[in-house]
């Protein structure tokens, strides 16, 4: 008999302790962690450095790209870019550039070696590829020129 008292005293305490375990402090502000901190709440801004900055803007530190003569230019979306030229195949199988650019997604249809487009999308330097070729360019729309 005296195994069943134990184990329901060994869950009560279960019980009783993990119900204290998720309460604040009783005056509306969360309970401190384990490690002494507050709990987080608040999602990151989208620029640690800055967080007044607009979301497009190159944080301090940080280099720009220098834009090439004629291109890219920006279109009526915010923060896109416009890239037009002929596409060209990469060293590796599937990577396609674009004038330095390693073209990141599109249409496989339009996105042809050789074919002559236009392309809008945003470049995105710190993107890991496979092809080691260009800076990546995330393409968002395609056409043929």
């Amino acid at each position: 008999m005296k195994t069943p008292r134990t184990i329901v005293a060994a869950l009560v305490t279960c019980a009783a302790l993990s119900a204290c375990g998720g309460q604040g402090t009783g005056d509306g502000s969360a309970a401190p962690s384990p490690s002494g901190g507050a709990a987080v709440t608040d999602a990151p801004s989208a620029d640690p450095v800055d967080p007044s900055a607009p979301s497009g803007s190159v944080p301090p530190g940080r280099p720009s790209l220098p834009p090439k003569p004629g291109r890219p230019s920006v279109p009526p979306g915010v923060g896109a870019t416009t890239l037009t030229g002929t596409v060209e195949a990469g060293v590796e199988p599937g990577c396609r550039l674009l004038d330095g650019y390693q073209l990141i997604g599109g249409p496989a249809d339009v996105l042809t070696a050789g074919a002559k487009v236009e392309v809008t999308g945003r470049a995105k330097p710190d993107l890991l590829s496979t092809c080691q070729q260009g800076i990546p360019f995330v393409v968002e729309s395609a056409r043929r020129s």
